[in-house]
């Protein structure tokens, strides 16, 4: 399984594995896991490469300086920038410093930002080595720095990360303070993974991320509380469907929303939930409910008043509006003894008032909140800036608060345990980032609820398939510029098929 870690667990893994260790064993194996994927990332020819180190102080710019070495050894023409004093580095970067002056790697004049910048435009750099700052950065990157890195960003050329991309939290995936962050097309990520660059502004920041354990023993380690959404984290509940099953065996899934000017919701939500695999949907409509719908004429549609709330699974908030039939309409649904699924306007009807908080959180059943950052915001008392700014701890906060699984939308989505446990998810693109996105994420888990997944695997298959299903509709062509909601569907429907049918005889058929 793919694990993450905080920086502070990282830095006690590293004092841990650093004490029964010769000193600096650790930043030469980093250096040595970094030259080599440098390497890789470089042209065949390495006498023509060419690349810029760019090394800062501490520990990661003598990380910088070891891969300077390694490279300059393998023939390629290196060029180190040293923004650090040399007599104030720790011990160990002192000793990179010295390697790397021995080696053919050339030490270039920084006297000035304008020389600086004028020699990094006056060669066309094969890569760039980015070591100025590493994790557990506190301030901004600014005055000089913040140029040297805004330069760096204008070039169209790889940019590999030692540990994090300089500016960027490794914890929130914010960059720090009101600095600017380094722009990487690859990071190699020292000791373990961590959540800030899979979440938030590290997607963008951070690349392709590689790991490099460094060899450090696993009893170095401690236990796991955050990981990286992957298919082996719910492929129990991937099972193929015996041929003595009919609609009955596949649950049924009530879309509780449409309110006046807004029934595309719920129709958008109970489309994804059939195509997902519920065995009967109804779109339950707060307005007059249509007659059918014309393009998925399977959907059951029914009005609020003549529906039974607790024959089905639940899906409350798509379209449903605030208003006082929707107000109460939600506090009926959560008195139903059935797994529910609680988005949008359900989430804002919740926050705005303590009863139905107070619900919420003593639900017996099975509850999926889905809030994107400002409905996030709403529930905890808070900005919008300040969920951004700790994801993990705002969906953990909402999941012990509510005693509900909760996905907090965005890139690299959060989904928390009212334990404390998070996932983050990996897969999806901004085609994603249209109107009815999130309908048709709800629609995906109330189909699997409605299938009696459990209700943290339905979480994160949920979250991965509508994420996978965008981004190989991207590679289809199709978006990310313009993508429909809609259009997210049938790629959905074709991916759980395709999971099934790798996984399903494997967990339990």
């Amino acid at each position: 399984m793919h694990i993450l870690h905080t920086t502070a667990e990282i830095r006690n893994i590293e004092q841990s594995a650093a004490a029964v260790l010769p000193s600096g064993t650790l930043m030469a194996r980093a250096g040595l896991a970094a030259a080599n994927y440098a390497l890789e990332l470089l042209p065949d020819d390495k006498n023509a490469a060419t690349a810029l180190i760019l090394t800062g102080p501490g520990n990661n710019g003598g990380d910088a300086l070891e891969v300077a070495a390694h490279l300059a050894h393998a023939g390629v023409q290196v060029s180190v920038l040293l923004y650090a004093q040399p007599d104030r580095q720790p011990a160990d970067a002192q000793r990179a410093l010295k390697r790397a002056h021995l080696s053919p790697a050339r030490f270039r004049d920084v006297t000035t930002i304008e020389v600086a910048s004028s020699f990094i435009h006056s060669t066309k750099w094969s890569l760039i080595i980015d070591g100025l700052f590493g994790i557990g950065l506190t301030k901004p990157i600014t005055g000089d720095l913040q140029t040297l890195v805004e330069t760096v960003n204008q070039l169209k050329c790889p940019v590999l990360a030692l540990d994090a991309p300089s500016g960027l939290d490794t914890d929130s995936g914010a960059i720090v303070g009101a600095g600017t962050a380094l722009r990487a097309s690859h990071t190699i990520s020292f000791i373990a993974d961590k959540p800030g660059l899979h979440t938030l502004q590290g997607r963008d920041y951070a690349g392709q991320v590689m790991v490099a354990s460094l060899n450090i023993e696993p009893q170095h380690y401690p236990a796991p509380h955050c990981w990286l959404n992957e298919i082996e984290l719910f492929a129990r509940s991937l099972k193929q469907r015996p041929h003595d099953s009919h609609k009955g065996s596949y649950g049924n899934v009530a879309i509780v929303g449409g309110a006046h000017g807004m029934a595309g919701a719920p129709v958008l939500a109970a489309r994804a939930a059939l195509q997902a695999g519920a065995g009967r949907v109804y779109p339950i409509f707060l307005d007059n409910a249509p007659a059918y719908d014309s393009a998925q004429p399977e959907l059951m549609c029914r009005n609020a008043q003549d529906f039974d709330l607790s024959s089905a699974v639940l899906v409350v908030g798509p379209g449903l509006g605030q208003s006082r039939s929707a107000h109460d309409l939600l506090a009926q649904a959560l008195t139903s003894r059935q797994p529910i699924v609680l988005d949008a306007d359900a989430l804002n009807l919740i926050a705005a008032e303590p009863r139905l908080q107070h619900r919420t959180q003593y639900r017996r059943d099975a509850t999926l909140m889905t809030p994107h950052p400002l409905e996030a915001a709403r529930l905890l008392g808070i900005s919008s800036q300040q969920v951004q700014a700790d994801r993990l701890g705002a969906a953990c906060k909402l999941a012990k608060q509510f005693n509900a699984t909760v996905i907090l939308k965005g890139s690299g989505s959060v989904i928390a345990d009212p334990n404390g446990d998070t996932v983050i998810n990996p897969t999806g693109n901004p085609a994603l980032a249209t109107a009815g996105s999130g309908d048709v994420l709800a629609g995906i888990c109330g189909a699997l609820l409605g299938q009696s997944w459990a209700v943290r695997d339905a979480a994160l298959a949920a979250c991965w398939l509508h994420g996978a299903a965008a981004d190989e509709l991207v590679k289809q062509g199709i978006g990310p510029i313009g993508l429909s909601a809609g259009e997210l569907i049938p790629a959905v429907r074709a991916g759980l098929n395709r999971l099934t049918a790798a996984c399903g005889w494997h967990h339990g058929n």
